[in-house]
């Protein structure tokens, strides 16, 4: 570990993370209440901080989709604040008995959740990761390192301030929560090659941060993935059904990673399905295969590319397919293994489909902007996990643990 600014947090994290895994659910609660009084608190800072980044951020040209996600404001920072307090009120994982025997020998055997230790979290333009993660990563008994943007630099400094403050103001430690302020490129490389300060890497960003991770990391990771997510209509899909699933999976908020991003119609009732789905899509931008084309005019020609890219923008592609073994084939080809979704009235479609379909998550009947935490119930997410080893789908407080062995015995030796 050359740079010692990255040495010195990783000591002062590996500390942290041993009290916090001992704290009770009691204690952490009452630190993430305290977290978010500060934030409120800290509030007029925070947002002056946010101006300058904004304005340095918008003077170097940067895209107004990103300055919006850099933006901060009263309504978001009280949102942040909320999500602590959310965090606050869900079920503590650690400690939990997953399940347990007892041996013929008498041996009492039981698997416990316990935190993982340090969290990593590399992240790009958001200052509402910042508090997100600590919120999650604290409840889960787990310290977090936080290495954010230069973009966003002054505004996750505050907010990892505020946040260090209110959780020492509990009784816990601040370094909790700690944050890389070395933005230079050669520190991210660095931050995912922390062997025994890092035991769980989690980056949240677009593809180059992804592809970064993948090639230089030697902690393990969990990578929020791409979502090239699909939506195929079969021929007995109720037509006002599936043009609302459609409609709603790619504007609800298309700049998202569980909005759709292809669209598969069944050839027998593409010809009536298609051109009344393209009319509710007048908005977005369509890409068509041969006969995607034919049937909407206005379609563009799509190649091989745009049947690979997630464009996280108002664009789909739009293929036509004989039959479900061809949609299924096409999603096996294309598919980022996020979130895909069938549209039909035939048990038998639906139960192949989410038998065969390799993804996250495969939805029947239902928009794919369902893919998410809060939506199913399974409470706030620090990301989505396109992976199979060791979380996939929305990655919540569980899955910021691990499990541990617990055996007692009376004596007992091996023979």
């Amino acid at each position: 570990m050359a740079n010692p600014h990255l040495a010195d947090l990783g000591r002062r994290a590996r500390a942290a993370a041993r009290v916090l895994a001992l704290a009770g659910a009691a204690a952490k609660d009452e630190a993430l209440r305290c977290a978010a009084d500060s934030l409120e608190q800290a509030a007029p800072a925070l947002l002056a901080a946010n101006a300058q980044d904004l304005a340095r951020s918008e003077a170097s040209g940067v895209a107004p989709a990103a300055l919006d996600r850099l933006r901060l404001d009263e309504r978001r920072v009280a949102s942040m604040a909320a999500g602590l307090r959310a965090v606050a009120g869900l079920a503590d994982p650690v400690g939990e008995i997953v399940e347990g025997w007892v041996r013929p020998n008498g041996l009492s055997v039981r698997r416990v959740r316990v935190p993982l230790g340090v969290i990593g979290i590399v992240y790009e333009n958001r200052p509402n990761v910042t508090s997100d993660s600590a919120a999650l990563c604290l409840k889960s008994g787990n310290a977090v390192l936080l290495r954010g943007s230069a973009s966003a630099i002054g505004s996750n400094r505050a907010v990892a301030e505020a946040l260090r403050a209110g959780i020492e103001k509990s009784g816990l430690p601040g370094d909790a929560v700690l944050l890389v302020e070395d933005t230079d490129r050669h520190t991210v490389e660095e931050f995912v090659r922390l062997e025994g300060v890092i035991d769980c890497l989690i980056p949240r960003g677009g593809h180059s941060l992804v592809s970064l991770v993948r090639e230089k990391a030697t902690v393990p990771y969990v990578i929020d993935g791409d979502g090239n997510c699909h939506v195929y209509l079969d021929r007995s899909a109720d037509p006002a059904m599936a043009e609302a699933i459609v409609v709603n999976a790619k504007t609800q908020r298309p700049s998202v990673c569980n909005a759709v991003e292809t669209l598969l119609v069944h050839a027998e009732v593409a010809p009536t399905l298609l051109p009344r789905i393209a009319a509710a899509l007048e908005e977005v931008e369509l890409y068509g295969d041969e006969a995607a084309c034919r049937l909407v005019g206005r379609a563009k020609p799509a190649g091989e590319e745009h049947f690979a890219t997630e464009f996280l923008d108002l664009r789909l592609a739009v293929a036509v397919v004989e039959d479900l073994d061809a949609a299924i084939a096409h999603i096996a080809r294309y598919s980022s293994g996020h979130s895909e979704a069938i549209v039909t009235s035939d048990l038998a479609a639906a139960r192949r489909f989410t038998r065969e379909v390799d993804a996250a998550a495969v939805l029947v009947n239902a928009s794919t902007r369902f893919v998410d935490g809060g939506e199913l119930g399974l409470g706030a997410e620090i990301g989505i996990s396109t992976q199979k080893l060791h979380a996939r789908g929305p990655m919540g407080l569980r899955e910021l643990t691990s499990l541990k062995l617990v055996i007692e015995g009376d004596g007992q030796v091996r023979q």
